[in-house]
């Protein structure tokens, strides 16, 4: 039995083993609920405590996170507006440059059109001056020819009695002193050689230099003659007298072979049998010394100036060579631009056309750049963290506490 004392009355009573410990397990069973209830109780508010302090460290490190999330954005934004801006002001240097090279190539296509103008009408006046050069020599040899008709009609009366060397020594003398004021024309008489010519011609000018000088032979022939002679059977006498008596050119004047039309064209070149020989009819006699003296005057002139420039130590052995040379380039040069200069208009379009291909190329840059910046606008945090599984399970546990709405 066991003894158990009334905590109000005091009084002592017993109680057998089965009471006691009935009464035992109720004592004990209160205290460890209060326990229990006290332990809970102070779990709950530590709880409490770290749900708050939790709460608390989340909405800063959130707050951070869209702090530097914004600061993100604005620097994102700002490197955005600086590129978009770098993008306009490059793609317009690139227009400006385009424009620029457009109006480069029609101001060099402008100056090759007016160009081969110049060269076309530079051509068409060169033609022209030859066409009536050429005119004119149609027209002087169509004279001549009707000059040595008329001759060959007037032989018979103007030249009976009167032999070709008279004629051609009375038709020098008539103007010796107005063109050959300075010249020496007189027959020559020295057959100390074995031969002579009939005429030697010397011109000089005002310093005594020699200008020109010409072996003249004269043959005559009627028309009742009964063997007639050919010219070609004087050429070798001639050309021996002129190297003879150093003589430049020699003439052969002559009256044979009137029907031949060969030298009936008045004035014929038979250089390839001898150097500097001609065949001439009467009425060319003065025109051909005229002619061969102003060539020679002209030559006299290149050997004065070569001479002075050989004197001035001026290089001039190629010079000939060179300007042939240069005029065999600039008629190439003519030919090749004019015959591609249609080629030549074909290729500035097609590079304009590239050109202004590249231009709408770029303004098309412009407009996407100027879209990637409209989307960039409209970027929002939770745009930027969709996806992120991270993120999305804070919202959610923000969403849960309320503290979103906050």
């Amino acid at each position: 039995m066991n003894e158990i004392i009334c905590p109000h009355c005091k009084t002592a009573f017993k109680v057998d083993e089965a009471a006691y410990a009935n009464i035992l397990t109720q004592v004990r069973t209160k205290e460890f609920d209060k326990q229990l209830h006290d332990l809970l109780a102070n779990a709950e508010k530590e709880k409490q405590s770290a749900i708050q302090a939790a709460q608390a460290t989340l909405r800063a490190e959130l707050s951070l996170k869209e702090s530097a999330k914004e600061q993100e954005i604005t620097k994102l934004q700002a490197k955005i507006d600086q590129n978009l801006v770098a993008q306009e002001n490059t793609v317009m240097k690139a227009v400006g440059d385009v424009e620029k090279k457009r109006t480069e190539i029609e101001k060099e296509r402008e100056s090759i059109r007016a160009e081969l103008a110049n060269v076309k009408l530079s051509s068409e006046r060169e033609i022209n001056t030859l066409k009536a050069s050429h005119q004119s020599e149609i027209k002087i040899r169509e004279d001549m020819l009707q000059q040595a008709k008329d001759f060959k009609l007037k032989m018979s009366t103007k030249m009976v009695g009167e032999s070709l060397e008279v004629h051609c020594e009375n038709e020098f003398n008539h103007i010796r002193s107005m063109a050959f004021p300075n010249a020496y024309f007189e027959k020559d008489n020295d057959a100390s050689k074995g031969s002579k010519g009939d005429f030697i011609f010397r011109d000089y000018d005002s310093q005594g230099v020699e200008i020109i000088s010409i072996m003249f032979e004269m043959k005559n022939e009627s028309d009742a003659t009964a063997t007639k002679s050919k010219n070609e059977l004087f050429y070798k006498e001639l050309d021996k007298d002129r190297t003879v008596k150093k003589c430049e050119y020699a003439i052969l004047v002559s009256m044979l072979e009137a029907d031949n039309e060969h030298f009936n064209k008045g004035i014929v070149d038979v250089s390839h049998r001898h150097e500097k020989m001609y065949v001439i009819r009467p009425q060319f006699f003065i025109s051909m010394i005229s002619i061969l003296r102003k060539a020679a005057m002209k030559s006299l002139e290149y050997k004065n100036e070569i001479a002075l420039m050989k004197s001035q130590t001026v290089d001039v052995t190629k010079f000939e060579e060179q300007l042939e040379g240069f005029k065999n380039a600039f008629s190439k040069s003519y030919t090749y631009a004019s015959n591609n200069f249609e080629t030549a208009i074909a290729e500035i379009d097609k590079s304009i056309d590239h050109l202004q291909k590249t231009k709408d190329a770029l303004l098309k840059t412009s407009n996407h750049l100027r879209i990637a910046n409209d989307k960039a606008q409209d970027v929002t945090i939770k745009k930027l963290t969709k996806g992120n599984p991270t993120m999305t399970e804070k919202f959610d546990d923000l969403k849960g506490s309320g503290l979103n709405e906050a």
